[in-house]
């Protein structure tokens, strides 16, 4: 089931997109004059997300010669609820669930978190015990109400909930996926009587099987949403103040985005949105570079401040995940599949009680940052690092906007060398970048690994403002053969921001047998499913184009525990069961190297995304090269445990075609290019700069 309808396109005003980082805020900003983008990046405040936000506004709009009046909508990263779950730094809730269910989240799924450690401990309730309370609400498995709560038992519970002085509040029913409608009343009927404590219905949420996962939804959603609701009128307030009435959308976890109330009310889409957001950059912009080589598949390297994440793309798809963990918790909902491999620019570099060197997982952040930053740290990090062997020049950090001190990166790794028994700060940086990328590495090979993928037959495209300082190391380590960096890579989750188009997925579980007979009640949920999507795209304004939707099912060979989701976008409106089931078979065999055609199949959850596009965002094109690249100079760098003389050249200067061999570094506003010896590069039309290694290196 796919359709196209027309819509009408963005307003005529600069179009920005924004990152949140735990460093950094990055801006990309299209220009309305010419479509031309500009790349900004804010030191990030911590404390108050919402200041950098507004101060990097109007210091990139300024950038393009526009008054913040002039910007027309925003299209807004954040990681404020993932950090809020990873520190427990929520607000206060309340869990509402079915009488009898009241242990459903120490319960979990009976698990340990793993079976070969004795010492593992089971993750901390979200919800304390005390702050559980329970209805008289069920359902069968066909949404038909087997227990109804009256009114004085809702008067009794919001009663309860008052007096234990919650922020927000979870609703939970047994089956209630069958009858979100039903249970959304519930929940409004509660809400009415809890005037100031918001109430999240789970099945209206996410209307999928298993009450344990659909909980931690809901609970997520009511854990981060006061949080989001405060940051968001900050922000609000301090646009206002800059004189900017631009529309703020938000981008989700799935690599779309969605209007500020549609956050406000299911901010648990958006928890991995700034990740998600550079994977589709990379995908749409990176992959389409990659597409007319030798190896048409790519995987995103996004290294940050804090951390380091890759994820994988097709022919220019991202990969999907349906299940992902946040803060050591289990979230079902459709994301990016984004993985965490490692450091970030601002990781400490220290000594263990045994004398070995160790990088992360502490960090330095933004304050006080690495010792270089001035501002109070005194941890070498990885950023330190690079400066201690030359990697990135201290007076052109942020285009010079920002000056390193070198000399006091290097004491501080001096007193990591005298530690371990090094001569200076260089080999001390040398081996904390060695031990960063071995650890990056074993990572990568282990995400691949269980997807049965090779990483020689990749090409790595690194972004983020560390990315590609970092990625020759990684590819060299890793054993990739081309690393592809995009133009303004180190805001390229702002890009992807920018571009992002509007995107919600629909759920409806039905734990239905593929049968005779079932096919129509297929197409009828999701044209119910279809239904709610373009009437949910309605309402979000006129920012998107034409809309796509996009069909998947979850199906397992009945006594199977768990399924397996199955794309169903090559089959029509009105396939005949046989077109399923072959569809399974199919994914079955990719999956697990067999079928069996005599088991019955199950079909259990289907899903629906529908996506608005946006308008496409102007691709560079840069003049053919006229003669060799010139280089501003030179400067030694440490590599491979020695000292090279490197020839330094400015990314702005580059043309179509020009080409270098390594050792060399290509230096612009937003981040730091490392070409390794044995390695070659050279840029495309596009601006993209591939390395690619020698046959000898």
């Amino acid at each position: 089931m796919s359709g196209t309808t027309a819509r009408h396109g963005a307003g005529a005003g600069a179009r920005v997109g924004i990152d949140v980082g735990g460093t950094f805020t990055d801006f990309v900003l299209s220009h309305p004059a010419d479509g031309r983008l500009v790349h900004y990046k804010e030191p990030s405040t911590p404390d108050d997300p919402a200041r950098a936000v507004v101060r990097g506004l109007v210091n990139c709009a300024a950038k393009a010669g526009l008054a913040p009046g002039e910007v027309s909508l925003l299209l807004h990263g954040t990681t404020i609820g993932l950090n809020a779950i990873i520190q427990r730094a929520g607000a206060r809730i309340g869990l509402v669930v079915t009488t009898g269910f009241r242990d459903i989240l120490e319960i979990a799924r009976s698990r340990m978190p793993s079976s070969f450690d004795f010492h593992a401990r089971k993750e901390e309730p979200l919800v304390p015990r005390d702050r559980v309370f329970e209805i008289e609400a069920r359902f069968d498995p066909r949404g038909h109400a087997t227990r109804t709560p009256d009114a004085a038992a809702l008067d009794a519970l919001a009663s309860a909930i008052r007096a234990a002085r919650l922020d927000a509040v979870a609703l939970v029913t047994v089956n209630g996926y069958a009858a979100p409608e039903a249970e959304g009343a519930i929940a409004d009927a509660l809400q009415a009587r809890c005037a100031g404590i918001a109430v999240t219905s789970a099945a209206r949420i996410w209307p999928e099987i298993r009450e344990y996962e659909r909980t931690l939804v809901a609970c997520l959603n009511a854990y981060i949403q006061p949080l989001m609701q405060g940051y968001f009128a900050r922000l609000a307030s301090g646009l206002a103040e800059i004189g900017t009435g631009a529309q703020v959308f938000v981008t989700a976890s799935n690599g779309g985005s969605m209007s500020l109330d549609s956050a406000v009310a299911r901010p648990v889409e958006t928890i991995l949105s700034g990740p998600a957001s550079g994977v589709m950059a990379a995908a749409r912009l990176a992959g389409a570079a990659v597409t007319g080589t030798e190896v048409p598949a790519i995987i995103t390297f996004d290294m940050g401040g804090t951390s380091s994440d890759i994820a994988v793309a097709l022919d220019g798809e991202p990969e999907f995940a349906t299940r992902t963990e946040v803060g050591g918790l289990p979230l079902v909902l459709p994301v990016v599949a984004v993985s965490a491999i490692g450091a970030g620019g601002g990781s400490i570099v220290w000594i263990d009680d045994h004398g070995v060197l160790k990088v992360g997982p502490r960090s330095a952040g933004a304050d006080p940052g690495p010792v270089a930053y001035g501002r109070g740290g005194r941890e070498p990090t990885v950023t330190d690092a690079y400066l201690a062997t030359g990697l990135i020049d201290p007076s052109r950090f942020l285009g010079g906007r920002m000056t390193l001190d070198r000399g006091a990166a290097e004491a501080a790794l001096a007193g990591i060398a005298a530690r371990i028994g090094l001569d200076g700060a260089a080999p001390a940086a040398a081996g904390a970048l060695a031990v960063a990328t071995a650890g990056m590495a074993t990572e990568l090979f282990k995400t691949l690994a269980q997807r049965g993928l090779d990483p020689a037959d990749f090409t790595l495209v690194p972004f983020g403002g560390a990315g590609p300082t970092h990625a020759n190391l990684l590819a060299q380590e890793a054993g990739i053969a081309r690393v592809v960096v995009p133009p303004a890579a180190g805001t390229f989750c702002a890009l992807g921001a920018v571009s992002a188009d509007l995107r919600r997925d629909f759920v409806r579980s039905l734990r239905t047998p593929l049968e005779a007979g079932s096919a129509g009640r297929l197409a009828a949920t999701f044209a119910a499913l279809a239904g709610e999507g373009r009437a949910w795209l309605e309402g979000e304004g006129r920012f998107a184009g034409d809309v796509r939707l996009q069909r998947a099912a979850d199906m397992r060979y009945a006594g199977q525990a768990y399924e397996l989701r199955v794309g169903l976008d090559h089959l029509p409106d009105d396939a005949p069961e046989a077109a399923f089931a072959e569809a399974f078979h199919l994914e079955h065999e990719r999956v697990y190297g067999f079928r069996d055609a005599s088991a019955p199949i199950q079909v259990t959850t289907l899903r629906l995304a529908v996506i608005g596009r946006t308008p496409s965002l102007p691709l560079p094109h840069l003049p053919a090269a006229q003669g060799d690249p010139v280089p501003r100079g030179t400067r030694p760098v440490y590599l491979a445990g020695r000292w090279h003389e490197a020839a330094v050249f400015d990314r702005a200067t580059l043309a179509a075609g020009h080409a270098f061999a390594g050792p060399a570094v290509v230096e612009q506003e937003d981040t730091t290019v490392i070409v390794l010896p044995g390695w070659g590069a050279h840029l495309d039309q596009a601006g993209n700069l591939h390395l690619i290694r020698s046959a000898r290196a």
